[in-house]
């Protein structure tokens, strides 16, 4: 089973940047679906962004154009580059890595949007 890692959060004003990674250990990571998902006090975690092995990509609609999830799988690393942060964006972001029945999730970043 692969273990991922998430590292790149933090404390951004509104309107700033954050690019968030997630290194993946482990062997085959190419085949995986990667995602990203975040979950704000009090609320259920929800899906942000997901890549497919193939490269097809899904985002919710409260990021698209704004968040951009790319991956490398030479690096056995994705990606989440945040854009024009809201409020709003304020959540804990997980890593998650999903092949047939099998899923895995990261320990998530806190990403704190605030002035």
């Amino acid at each position: 089973q692969v273990q991922l890692v998430e590292s790149g959060g933090g404390l951004v004003q509104p309107g700033g940047s954050l690019r968030l990674s997630c290194a993946a250990s482990g062997s085959h990571f190419s085949i995986y679906v990667m995602g990203w998902y975040r979950q704000a006090p009090g609320k259920e975690r929800e899906l942000v962004a997901r890549i497919t092995s193939g490269g097809s990509i899904t985002y919710a609609d409260a990021v698209k154009g704004r968040f951009t999830i790319s991956r490398d799988n030479a690096k056995n690393t994705v990606y989440l580059q945040m854009n024009s942060l809201k409020l709003e964006d304020t959540a804990v972001y997980y890593c998650n890595a999903r092949f047939l029945s099998a899923t895995s999730w990261g320990q998530g970043t806190q990403v704190t949007v605030s002035s």
